[in-house]
């Protein structure tokens, strides 16, 4: 019988119009990867917080290795042996490895002697890293390894882990998985969350499902299967995303030889890159980060200027147009980072509705704001994308990253684009959530839409995409049906084993 490392008694956590948690009971055992599922506002996020130090609780207590435990702050928990990798990363670009692993430290050594840590430690435990090299040159895999190795230098007992493999390819979720079994075998306990429910099953001793701020269910996620998961987080059956036959019609959107140098130093440019996307069409593109996408995005919505022939809408030559004037034409984008670039995080949902949404729902005229209108379609978001928030007037950064993202993908889709180009549709959301916005972008592609999906899910590119691309280091791959697409034809061409060009590059942000 395995020993209990942390025990959660009773503990629960209210915000004005929402209970966070409410009474939850969990145990977590030494050498234990314990998940913890459920919804998006499920009260997951509030509960590893209050664990972490982040949030207090209202009420309740916790035991860590038999002792009692209130973290008033990170520090205290990380010096009682609870360390957390975030789903966002806290990493400066400009600083090398070793400089941001010292910024973690609350005694760090000398630059030589952490050096030697970091090497040893990203051995020990299959994590290949250079201290010396900057992070910004890391793809998203090594900016994780960065996370872990600075945690695993704490000597955690227990390792707080928040959809970790969000932005890793296939082999580095392998390579990380590996490394927790390891950890988990030494006795370090992992609490593990994930809407990837078939990871919880390859990698969970133990499973506790939250819903609505409250433990409905534990259970041994070996023996379930991810629609079982699925359905014990929402409480009812699921219904999987489904397109009856559509026939590709007109081409809508035309790239001619797209050239752009990224403005970011470490971004990617994009190299000679050219598709066609027609009515009815879902383009998938997959990559790993780092290779184009947001660049990429960013020239189709208008936040870079191009050439003025290099894109084109209808036959119309826009690549020199703003996103404005490229949203009332009909061509609508939602950037990957939902907080920040999606959605201003101080703003209201109304307010942030208005950003976007101004002119091709026309909630102004003559320069006054119709704050009505604007009210009533941001309540209509909410509704029909079941966004959990206590109204529209509550702040984005208010809500949890699920509930943030079913908003920013609402508000673009019920603008009913002519052209859509969404940039991780589903990351961070649950599997009923993640269902419904799949269901929301095919029967929009139903209704004459095109649509690009960029996404580092090769399942949800496969099912809802009529076909596939791939970018690597700024060049796209010749799109091909994903019909009878094979996992190592995928692979081929995520690696760039079908793209060569090598074009001068140009263009400016907008």
């Amino acid at each position: 019988m395995l020993k209990k490392l942390l025990e959660i008694n009773d503990i629960s956590k209210s915000y004005p119009g929402v209970v966070a948690n409410k009474s939850i009971n969990m145990n977590i055992k030494e050498g234990e990867i314990h998940a913890v599922l459920g919804e998006n506002g499920a009260g997951k996020s509030t509960l590893v917080k209050i664990i972490y130090g982040l949030v207090q609780p209202d009420d309740g207590s916790m035991m860590f290795n038999g002792k009692e435990y209130a973290p008033e702050e990170p520090r205290f928990a990380r010096n009682s042996g609870v360390a957390m990798v975030f789903q966002h990363f806290s990493l400066f670009e400009a600083l090398t490895v070793a400089e941001n692993v010292s910024l973690g430290m609350e005694t760090p050594p000398s630059a030589k002697e952490l050096s030697k840590s970091i090497l040893k430690i990203s051995e020990e435990y299959g994590l290949p890293l250079d201290p010396n090299r900057l992070v910004g040159t890391l793809s998203a895999g090594e900016r994780q390894r960065v996370e872990i190795v600075r945690c695993l230098l704490q000597n955690p007992r227990l390792l707080i882990m928040d959809e970790p493999t969000s932005v890793l390819t296939p082999q580095e979720v392998e390579i990380l998985f590996e490394t927790l079994r390891k950890l988990a075998s030494e006795g370090t306990s992992i609490l593990y969350i994930s809407h990837k429910l078939e990871e919880i099953r390859t990698l969970c001793h133990e499973a506790t499902i939250l819903r609505q701020g409250q433990v409905v269910a534990t259970c041994d996620p070996t023996k379930k299967s991810a629609r079982e998961l699925a359905e014990m987080m929402v409480g009812s059956s699921l219904t999987a995303p489904a397109r009856g036959k559509v026939s590709l019609g007109k081409p809508l959107l035309e790239i001619i030889n797209l050239n752009l140098r990224s403005t970011d130093q470490f971004g990617t440019s994009l190299n000679k890159i050219s598709l066609t996307l027609h009515k009815n069409e879902i383009l998938g593109i997959g990559g790993v980060a780092g290779n184009g996408q947001d660049e990429l995005l960013a020239a189709l919505s208008g936040e870079f200027i191009c050439a003025s022939n290099s894109i084109k809408l209808n036959n119309i030559a826009i690549g020199n147009l703003s996103p404005n004037k490229r949203r009332s034409m009909g061509i609508l984008a939602a950037p990957e980072e939902r907080l920040g670039h999606a959605a201003a995080p101080d703003m209201s949902l109304v307010e942030n509705t208005l950003l976007t949404a101004r002119v091709r729902q026309g909630l102004s005229k003559n320069g006054f704001i119709n704050w009505n209108k604007t009210n009533e379609f941001a309540k209509k978001i909410i509704k029909q994308f079941d966004v959990r928030t206590p109204g529209p007037n509550s702040i984005a950064r208010s809500l949890s990253g699920g509930n943030l993202q079913k908003f920013v993908i609402g508000r673009e889709i019920l603008q009913a684009p002519e052209v859509l180009i969404v940039n991780q549709p589903t990351w961070g959301v649950d599997a009923a959530a993640a269902a419904d916005i799949r269901q929301a972008i095919m029967d929009l592609a139903t209704n004459g839409a095109g649509i690009i999906v960029i996404s580092q899910d090769l399942d949800e590119l496969l099912e809802i995409s009529d076909n596939f691309a791939a970018l690597n280091s700024g060049n796209l791959s010749k799109p091909k049906s994903t019909k009878d697409l094979s996992m190592d034809e995928i692979g081929l061409m995520l690696a760039g084993n079908t793209i060569k060009n090598d074009t001068p590059l140009e263009g400016t942000r907008h």
